[in-house]
């Protein structure tokens, strides 16, 4: 079977609820924009998605990403972005909505740890009780800043159960001198569209194409405990209070030098070399940082400066 045979078929799939679609129309969709306009397969899939999902009157969260059902996990296992799966989690705090678009928002809690939740307004859904534990299914996980979320759509099947579950803590935390500031650091620009928060690259979101962009801040960094190296992530609070640097600040020194990696190297000049002691939850490979204090470093640093700029 060609590549495009098989997209064609699981797109047929995603849709075989919506629209009434047969594989050789997909099919010829997706051949026209790959041999015809030279479109890369992934991104003429999405093209073609986005046009289903334009005819249909739905929204991506509305569609699955790929053939199959979605698999039972543990809030521990949520670590892959767009990834269609169920949970068994209690409903462990709520809070307002900052959209209108936006029905419920909270954390959800099994015995692996915490998870943002968000529930969309006219997802037809009932009300999340806190407290309460839920079977959740076919619900799709989202990233932002190595934070994994989890939301609830159109087709998430909600079943209250009787049982409880004892929710696990998933915070950490690490002391190390701050030895790499990884690439994807510094003034970024993130996508604007609703409910997405992915990092622009060259001026495109993944998801959406070419967007205007909203800047924000954060660090990827590596701390280093003299035994093993953490990556860890700093958000746009966070990343202000280490380095000093605010985000109105940080786009006046890009335009100053119409270059936006300027605002990275003035962090690693502030920082690398530097003690800390940050705690926050883990999220797969990183620790995200809610608090952080510095440390009195050995009073010899030429090691750890030596190691920061061979990494």
């Amino acid at each position: 079977m060609s590549d495009v045979r098989q997209h064609a078929e699981e797109i047929r799939e995603q849709f075989s609820e919506h629209l009434d679609l047969t594989v050789e129309e997909v099919e010829d969709r997706l051949d026209n924009l790959v041999n015809e306009y030279r479109v890369p397969l992934e991104e003429a899939r999405r093209s073609v998605v986005s046009h289903y999902l334009d005819e249909a009157g739905l929204e991506r969260d509305d569609i699955r990403s790929g053939g199959g059902g979605s698999e039972q996990v543990n809030v521990e296992d949520v670590n892959e972005d767009e990834q269609w799966l169920s949970l068994t989690a209690k409903v462990v705090d709520l809070w307002d909505p900052r959209s209108d678009a936006v029905g419920q928002v909270g954390l959800l809690g099994d015995e692996t740890g915490t998870i943002k939740f968000t529930k969309w307004a006219d997802s037809d859904l009932p009300e999340l009780e806190e407290g309460a534990v839920y079977h959740l299914g076919n619900l799709v996980s989202d990233e932002y800043q190595g934070d994994y979320s989890v939301k609830l759509n159109r087709t998430t099947t909600v079943e209250e159960t009787d049982e409880d579950i004892e929710v696990g803590d998933d915070t950490a935390e690490v002391e190390g001198a701050l030895v790499d500031i990884q690439s994807g650091s510094g003034l970024i620009k993130r996508c604007p569209e609703e409910g997405c928060t992915r990092v622009l690259q060259n001026g495109r979101c993944s998801e959406h194409g070419e967007v205007e962009g909203e800047f924000d801040l954060r660090i990827k960094g590596v701390l280093d405990d003299g035994t093993d190296v953490h990556e860890v992530i700093f958000d746009k609070d966070a990343t202000e209070e280490l380095t000093g640097i605010g985000l109105q600040e940080a786009q006046d020194m890009a335009m100053d030098a119409l270059d936006t990696t300027v605002v990275a190297e003035e962090m690693r000049e502030k920082t690398l070399g530097l003690y800390y002691r940050v705690a926050g939850p883990t999220m797969g490979r990183y620790l995200l940082v809610d608090e952080m204090e510095e440390l009195a470093g050995p009073t010899d640093t030429e090691d750890v400066l030596i190691r920061a700029r061979s990494i």
